[in-house]
C-alpha cells in the first residue's frame, strides 16, 4: 500500500486532547523533532481559542527540547513518565502543571502492554529507512518502540535523513511474551542478539510519513575536572584491588554506566589502568567515552538502548560506522534494562546519588526530597540486582553549603538493602558485610567532606548505646536539610 508523505502540522492533527501518545527514542537519542514542534502551535492556537488541549506523554526515557521543552511550554503535557530531564519539563512538573509519575525504565513497556495506563492512541516513531510494507530502520535509539508501534491506534512516522550512513544491522528489536506465558530472555553474553534488526509497523495504522533533517542536538559532556577525576580514580582503584583479590573474574564483568561528567571519568579511569583488561558493557546508554574507548580497544561490546553521542561525536560516528558494526547492540529499554539478564549477567552497576546517607540509603530523585530533578531512570533496574552496585557523587556542593552524605536522605531511591559501595572525592566505603553502625562509621570516615566529619560523628552519638539496631535520631534526622531550608547552609546544623 501506498504510505503519504504529510507536513508536521497534518500530522499532529490527527492528535487530539487527552489522547495517550507513545514516542520512540531514549535518552534524546531517537527521539521525534519536528511533528512535536508542529503540535506545541496546535496546542497553543487551542488554548488561545478557550479550548483545552493536553496529552499523555509517554517515552523511553529523556526527550529533547523538540518534545519536552516545546510540548511544557505549550502547556500541551497532562500526565508524563517514566523519565525527563528538561529544564522546562522539570519546572512544570515541580509546579503543578503536569502530573508525572517517576517509573523504572524496565516497568514502562510492559505496564503499558498491561494496559495500566490505557490504550496508546498515536506513537511518533523516528525511522531513518523505510518500506512500503512498514518495515522500518530505527535511529539512535530504541526505547520503547516496538511496544508502542505494536499498541497504537495510529503510527505517525517521522523519516530522518540526517544520518549519512545507515543504521542498518545496529538494532535488536524484541518484545516478550506477557505473563503468564513469559519465557527467559535469552541473552548470556553481551553481544547476543535475540530480535530483529528491523521494526515490522503495520502499515493500516501509518496515517503518514514526515520528513526531518534534525540532529540530536546533544551537547558534549565537559571533560573531567579534578573532582570528577579523583571520584573516578577512587571507583578504578577500588575495582582494581577488587580484581587483585579474586572479587571479581580475571575477565572483568560487564559495565554498567549512568550519563554525566562523573560516568566519562570512570570509563576513561578504566581505559588508562593497565590492570583492567578488555571489558564489555550491558548498558542502557553508551556516551562519548565508550567510541573513544572502542577505537583504543579497551572496550570490546557494548549492549545499549542508545547512542547518546554529542552532535560532533554522532558525526564521526556516521564517517567511521562500519569499524561499529560488530562492536554495539541497540535494544528496547525493557531488554536493556532487564533485572534478569543484569542479574545473570553480574553487571557492575555505577550510578549517579543526589545525596546519600550514612547507613547507605540512596536519593537519585528529589531536591531535598520535595523537588523532583529528573527520576529514577534505569538506575534501580540495575542497583538492584548487580554483581556490585556502586553510587557515587561530590561529597559537598555550592561551595560546602549542602553536605550530598547526610544523616538521613529526604526520598529514598534506592535503599541500604541494594546500595553495596559508595564513592566521593574522599574515598570509597564499601558496605557488604555491615550493619548499620558499621555502614555509618564507613561512611562518615571515607565518604564525608572533613567539614561534615565532626557534625556527622555527633549525630550518630546521639543514638550510640540507646538499645537502636540503626541509630537514627527522628528529631535530628533532618537537620542538615532544615539548616538549609533557614539559612541556605548545612554546615549550620544545630542537634537539639
Amino acid at each position: 500500500m501506498s504510505i503519504p508523505f504529510i507536513s508536521a502540522e497534518e500530522a499532529a492533527g490527527y492528535i487530539k486532547n487527552g489522547d495517550n501518545v507513545g514516542f520512540s527514542g531514549f535518552t534524546a537519542s531517537g527521539t521525534p523533532k519536528v511533528v512535536t514542534v508542529a503540535l506545541a502551535e496546535r496546542a497553543r492556537a487551542l488554548h488561545e481559542k478557550g479550548e483545552e488541549f493536553k496529552i499523555n506523554l509517554y517515552t523511553g526515557a529523556s526527550t529533547n527540547d523538540h518534545v519536552d521543552g516545546e510540548l511544557s511550554r505549550a502547556e500541551a503535557i497532562g500526565t508524563r513518565a517514566p523519565y525527563q530531564s528538561h529544564k522546562d519539563c522539570r519546572a512544570a512538573i515541580n509546579n503543578g502543571v503536569i502530573d508525572y509519575f517517576d517509573s523504572h525504565l524496565s516497568h514502562m513497556s510492559q505496564d503499558l502492554r498491561y494496559g495500566f495506563y490505557g490504550p496508546i492512541d498515536v506513537a511518533i516513531i523516528e525511522a531513518t529507512e523505510m518500506s512500503p510494507n512498514g518495515d522500518v530502520i530505527l535511529g539512535a535509539g530504541l526505547g520503547m518502540s516496538p511496544t508502542v508501534a505494536m499498541m497504537a491506534k495510529k503510527v505517525i512516522i517521522e523519516y530522518s535523513s540526517y544520518y549519512h550512513n545507515s543504521f542498518r544491522g545496529f538494532h535488536d528489536n524484541y518484545m516478550p511474551l506477557d505473563p503468564p506465558h513469559r519465557r527467559e530472555i535469552p541473552i548470556y553474553r553481551p553481544s547476543d542478539r535475540i530480535g530483529d534488526t528491523v521494526l515490522h509497523i503495520d502499515p493500516r495504522k501509518i496515517v503518514g510519513v514526515v520528513p526531518s533533517n534534525a540532529s540530536e542536538s546533544i551537547k558534549a559532556f565537559t571533560q573531567p575536572d579534578e573532582l570528577t577525576q579523583q571520584i573516578g580514580d577512587n571507583i578504578c582503584n577500588f575495582l582494581v584491588d577488587q580484581l587483585r583479590k579474586g572479587l571479581i573474574p580475571k575477565e572483568f564483568l560487564p559495565i554498567q554506566s549512568g550519563v554525566g561528567n562523573v560516568a566519562n571519568a570512570v570509563l576513561y579511569g578504566l581505559g588508562a589502568n593497565p590492570e583492567i583488561p578488555q571489558f564489555e558493557m550491558y548498558t542502557e546508554v553508551i556516551q562519548d567515552a565508550v567510541m573513544d574507548l572502542m577505537e583504543q580497544g579497551k572496550c570490546k561490546f557494548a549492549s545499549t538502548c542508545a547512542l547518546t553521542f554529542s552532535d560532533d561525536a554522532m558525526l564521526h560516528f556516521m564517517d567511521n560506522i562500519d569499524f561499529f558494526r560488530d562492536k554495539i547492540v541497540m535494544r528496547p529499554g525493557e531488554i536493556s534494562n532487564s533485572p534478569e539478564i543484569v542479574r545473570r549477567l553480574g553487571i557492575i552497576a555505577m550510578n549517579t546519588a543526589l545525596e546519600a546517607d550514612i547507613f547507605g540509603n540512596v536519593n537519585s530523585t528529589h531536591v531535598l526530597g520535595t523537588k523532583m530533578m529528573n527520576g529514577i531512570g534505569g538506575s534501580g533496574d540495575f542497583c538492584r540486582n548487580g554483581y556490585l552496585s556502586i553510587f557515587s557523587c561530590p561529597s559537598i556542593q555550592k561551595g560546602g553549603k549542602i553536605s550530598t552524605i547526610v544523616p538521613m536522605v529526604s526520598h529514598v531511591d534506592h535503599s541500604e538493602h541494594s546500595v553495596k559501595i559508595l564513592a566521593t572525592e574522599q574515598g570509597v566505603a564499601d558496605l557488604r558485610g555491615k550493619g548499620p553502625e558499621e555502614r555509618a562509621k564507613c561512611i562518615i570516615e571515607n565518604c564525608v567532606h572533613p567539614m561534615y566529619k565532626e557534625l556527622m560523628w555527633d549525630y550518630l552519638k546521639l543514638s550510640m548505646g540507646k538499645g537502636r539496631h540503626t541509630l537514627h535520631d527522628l528529631q535530628n534526622a533532618f537537620a542538615f536539610h532544615q539548616a538549609f531550608i533557614d539559612n541556605g547552609d548545612m554546615s549550620t546544623a544545630v542537634f537539639k
